[in-house]
């Protein structure tokens, strides 16, 4: 029986995409090839010529992102676990499960608006020029804005 939730949580999570809680949004459809991931920046800096002031503004971005995400992804943990708690029951009380998944989403949502909110900053510290590099140095294969990883 415990497997059995186990089973439905974490298939609540994929089709949710909250088994990542720390996925980052730029690599959602549509509106990611307008955003800088900050690993591209990174792997590219000197091609940009990104200054020392752009380079510690995105680094603070991105620190305090990961400070943030850190507690939601406790809050995540503990509204995970309350969903399975309500559906481990042999009978299910479905406003109980609804409203719990509600919460983890919830937190889900803030999750990914903190990231939306770290990598608009980051586009906003590059100018015109750099981020019309950045655009040309994407890699080929992942058009819709993936970790910026390529080989060099």
């Amino acid at each position: 029986m415990r497997r059995g939730v186990m089973v439905l949580v974490g298939l609540a999570l994929l089709l949710t995409g909250s088994a990542g809680a720390q996925q980052p949004a730029d690599r959602a459809p549509g509106f990611a090839v307008h955003l800088f991931p900050p690993e591209l920046i990174m792997q590219y800096q000197r091609r940009i010529e990104l200054t020392g002031e752009q380079r510690s503004a995105i680094t603070a971005a991105v620190q305090d992102l990961q400070a943030r995400v850190v507690e939601l992804q406790w809050q995540m943990q503990d509204e995970t676990q309350g969903l399975a708690d309500v559906l481990s029951q042999a009978l299910v009380d479905s406003s109980a499960a609804l409203a719990q998944i509600d919460r983890v989403l919830d937190v889900e949502r803030r999750v990914k608006r903190a990231h939306l909110g770290m990598l608009v900053v980051v586009k906003n510290t590059l100018t015109a020029r750099q981020q019309e590099l950045l655009q040309g140095l994407r890699p080929r294969d992942e058009p819709k804005g993936g970790s910026g990883r390529e080989e060099r």
